[in-house]
């Protein structure tokens, strides 16, 4: 069989997704930012992820989500996160991309044994 003759079985990835990771923020701001810029560090850090993870260079943080990593401080932010990125499409017709993540607060009681989770929405 040729290489022109075989047919491209792989699917197209879904535009619209969503997904549940947990983000040790300790282990991506620590020696990397003094004690005063840890919390701006950190919400630096999630945005950095959710690009990596989610293919885009739009990233929105939720207001949720910047009072929960603001809520110890600037000098504190928590030492893990469980964040909820959602990939969604831009209604605004002149922006340079179709598509933007949104990163969410998800509320968990413990951090034991959690994996990353696609979520139906």
């Amino acid at each position: 069989m040729a290489k022109g003759d075989q047919q491209n079985t792989r699917k197209p990835k879904p535009d619209l997704v969503s997904r549940d990771y947990t983000i040790h923020l300790s282990k991506l701001t620590h020696k990397k930012a003094s004690f005063k810029k840890m919390a701006p560090r950190a919400i630096k850090e999630i945005r950095k992820f959710a690009q990596k993870s989610m293919g885009t260079k739009d990233v929105r943080i939720d207001a949720g989500l910047n009072k929960h990593i603001w809520a110890t401080g600037v000098r504190k932010p928590p030492t893990r996160v469980r964040v909820r990125l959602s990939r969604k499409r831009n209604e605004d017709e002149e922006a340079e991309e179709k598509l933007y993540t949104l990163a969410q607060l998800v509320e968990v009681s413990s951090f034991k044994g959690l994996q990353t989770e696609n979520v139906d929405a």
